[in-house]
């Protein structure tokens, strides 16, 4: 048996024909176009899977149903994107639309519940009976499994973690909210934080901030910072730790909340590996309420990188 997953991001559509070890055998990808047209990204998401099981050898015939992970509150009964914010989207029948589209059955899921249930199922949550998974990227994705089972609440919108306020009357968030944790914590927040403390002490242009970012505060990029660090700016470190206090900020609330056996974090910002994972342990043992516990959760980073989203998306419909 084979099974088609899409992860429809606010940068690219990625489809992969996954089999029954949980592998990816053929994908296939495409930029996403934002603010986005109904009938444009049906037509992406559609050319998108069809390269995948092309390149694969397989049609539609092959696979029981065709899983999409989006951002936003998904209402899987349905099959409508209520609000995605990142990508503009409001009421959007995504099933509805792209069924007619391919003649298949179509399941759809938030993305980072999608994310959340492939690691679950073949990375760094399984084995857990209830585990968080973060996604740090465009925003901040959050994933929940309890008991096994995707939670996403009385109406689909449950999950919604970089949703919740770090900062009051802080940073404004595509979500119409002030101070929320996907503000700081998300790879967007980050370059904003890098952008913002480089134009406060402009300093010596020729310090590795301005150096790696070739003298233009437009090149900021998620990893300056790090990179800056790295290469011993005294900036780039204040900026690195004042953004891992940030994300420790919002992960503690999570694991005060839910106390899961696992938390896993992916997405770009995860690949600085120990030196984003070291400091957030460290200072998680200060901040966490169940610090006097004899269990406590397990920090990691995610196993599947941005297969996660992938994966768990075509194992929706099981």
């Amino acid at each position: 048996m084979y099974y088609l997953g899409i992860d429809l991001g606010g940068t690219n559509i990625a489809a992969g024909v996954v089999d029954e070890s949980c592998k990816i055998i053929a994908r296939a990808e495409r930029k996403t176009v934002v603010p986005c047209k109904p009938e444009g990204l049906v037509d992406d998401l559609a050319a998108t899977a069809l390269e995948a099981l092309s390149s694969a050898g397989l049609t539609l015939k092959n696979i029981p149903w065709v899983g999409i992970g989006c951002p936003g509150t998904v209402n899987r009964d349905t099959g409508v994107v209520e609000f995605s914010n990142n990508l503009y989207l409001h009421h959007f029948h995504l099933k509805e639309l792209l069924e007619k589209k391919l003649g298949a059955e179509v399941v759809i899921e938030n993305d980072a519940n999608a994310a959340a249930y492939g690691e679950y199922h073949a990375g760094a949550l399984k084995g857990a009976k209830n585990g968080i998974a973060i996604t740090l990227g465009t925003g901040v994705g959050g994933g929940i499994i309890i008991d096994g089972k995707i939670y996403s609440g009385s109406n689909f919108a449950g999950g919604e973690l970089g949703h919740t306020v770090i900062v009051h009357n802080g940073r404004p968030c595509n979500c119409g909210r002030k101070g929320c944790w996907e503000a700081y914590a998300s790879a967007t927040g980050l370059i904003v934080s890098t952008k913002e403390h480089m134009l406060e002490q402009p300093g010596d242009k020729t310090s590795p901030l301005w150096a790696l970012s070739n003298g233009d505060i437009n090149q900021v990029t998620g990893r300056t910072a790090f990179d800056a660090m790295r290469a011993g700016d005294p900036l780039a470190k204040e900026i690195v730790d004042s953004y891992i206090a940030q994300l420790v900020c919002g992960l503690a609330n999570c694991i005060n909340i839910f106390q899961p056996d696992i938390l896993c974090i992916g997405g770009g910002i995860s690949n600085e590996r120990d030196n984003l994972l070291n400091p957030v342990r460290a200072l998680l043992k200060t901040q966490v309420y169940s610090i006097h516990s004899t269990k406590q959760t397990q920090i990691c980073r995610a196993a599947l990188g941005n297969d996660a989203g992938i994966i768990g998306a075509a194992l929706l419909g099981k």
